[in-house]
């Protein structure tokens, strides 16, 4: 990893970060599983894919989906879709 790279990263959570601590006031932290969630489920141009899929070499199910598909939920569905739309 170059030092833009590095730091295009440490900008994106900043600004992910700064928008949660807005958004979720006083419990902020509750939410960083589901910022870790997102950030390493979203598209990497450095990567061309995913960190999740790049890792795994699949891509990730959404926790919305684990609902339809009738398996057992860790995360209220509402929860995560708002998260995913904030950030």
């Amino acid at each position: 990893m170059t030092d833009g790279q590095a730091e295009h990263t440490i900008q994106t959570l900043e600004d992910v970060l700064r928008a949660c601590v807005i958004d979720f006031k006083g419990n902020w932290d509750d939410h960083l599983p589901l910022i870790e969630f997102a950030y390493n489920n979203s598209y990497h141009s450095s990567i061309v894919m995913a960190p999740f899929e790049a890792l795994y070499d699949k891509r990730c199910r959404y926790p919305i989906g684990w609902f339809e598909l009738g398996e057992v939920a860790l995360i209220v569905p509402e929860l995560v879709q708002e998260a995913m739309e904030k950030v």
